[in-house]
C-alpha cells in the first residue's frame, strides 16, 4: 500500500487538477464519476484522469490518502477539494470557478455559466 500512497501523491502534485474517478474522463463508470467528469470537460478543464477500477491498491488507497470514504474525488493543484456532491454545489454556486481562477486553471467561463442558468 505505501507504493500506491507514493504514486497518489505523485499523480496529485505533478498535475494541476486529478480525478480519481471510477473509469475514465471518456468512459466513466459510474453515475457520480460521470457527473464530476462531465462538469470538468464541459468547462473545458484540462485534468488527470485515474481509474480506481484498474487498480485495487489505488482504489483503498485514495480513500486512505483523502480519509474520504467515497470515489470520485478531486484534487486541485495537491488539494483534495471533494466528491460528486461537493462539486456539484460548489459548481452552482460558483465556488468551483473562483477556486479554478485563485489556482490560475483555464476553465470556460461562459460554459459554467450555462450550467448554472440550466440548473438554477
Amino acid at each position: 500500500m505505501t507504493a500506491a500512497l507514493d504514486d497518489i501523491r505523485q499523480t496529485v502534485t505533478s498535475n494541476d487538477v486529478v480525478l480519481f474517478m471510477k473509469g475514465t474522463k471518456h468512459m466513466p463508470q459510474c453515475g457520480f464519476s460521470s457527473r464530476v467528469a462531465s462538469v470538468l470537460n464541459y468547462m473545458g478543464v484540462e485534468f488527470q484522469d485515474v481509474n480506481v477500477l484498474a487498480d485495487p491498491e489505488i482504489r483503498q488507497g485514495i480513500k486512505d490518502f483523502s480519509d474520504w470514504p467515497t470515489i470520485p474525488q478531486l484534487y486541485v493543484k495537491g488539494e483534495f477539494v471533494g466528491g460528486c456532491d461537493i462539486i456539484t454545489e460548489m459548481t452552482l454556486s460558483g465556488e468551483l470557478d473562483a477556486l479554478l481562477e485563485k489556482n490560475g486553471i483555464a476553465y470556460d467561463k461562459a460554459k459554467a455559466e450555462e450550467i448554472r442558468s440550466a440548473n438554477g
